[in-house]
This record gives C-alpha cells, structure tokens and sequence, in this order.
C-alpha cells in the first residue's frame, strides 16, 4: 500500500489544465476539470507516447495533442473506436491541497 504524498495545491492548476510531477519511474500527469474535480494518470498516451499533460481537458476527458486519441481521466482508457490504457493514480484534495499516492491505482 502507498502512502499518501502532498503534490502541491488545487490553485497550482488552472481549471481544465494539467501539471506534471516528476518521478524516478515517470511522470505523472494531474488534471483539473472545469468543475474542480482532480485526475491523475501516467503523462504517456497509449498510442505514441504523447505527453498527455500538453493535451486538451474537456469534461473528464483529455485529448492527446500528437494524434486525438480521447483518454478517459477517471478510467485512463481511451475512447472507442480507440483502445488502450494509462496507468492511473489515487488522488484525493483536502483542504485545497492535492495528495497522490505514487502506486499505479487498479481500481
């Protein structure tokens, strides 16, 4: 089990944007959507690799910016007629301050 690490505050993210955290296994990339709610997934599309933190959040989704792909910020699977996954990650906000648990999330 993962301990839970605070990553920075909700303000450090702009409504529909994203920030990256840097880690020795990757990069994670955070998602605000419009309505304040906040996603983490791994920064690599499933399709070639594009850094899906410089894509386009729309509702609970994010558009990779190399190829369209739609990822699906609450499940990390892209959306048919596409297929394939990112890996996701707990997130929870308290307070304004985002917290993350660094594990790859299988729920």
């Amino acid at each position: 089990m993962s301990a839970w690490i605070e990553v920075g505050q909700l303000g450090e993210i702009p409504r529909k944007g994203a920030r990256t955290i840097v880690t020795a296994d990757g990069d994670i990339a955070l998602f605000r959507t419009g309505d304040d709610k906040v996603y983490a997934l791994a920064d690599q599309c499933p399709h070639r690799g594009g850094k899906l933190s410089q894509g386009i959040v729309h509702g609970r989704f994010v558009t990779c910016p190399l190829h369209n792909w739609v990822i699906d910020l609450a499940e990390g699977g892209a959306v048919a007629p596409d297929e394939g996954c990112v890996a996701r990650f707990k997130v929870k906000v308290e307070g304004g301050r985002i917290f993350l648990t660094v594990a790859p999330s299988e729920v």
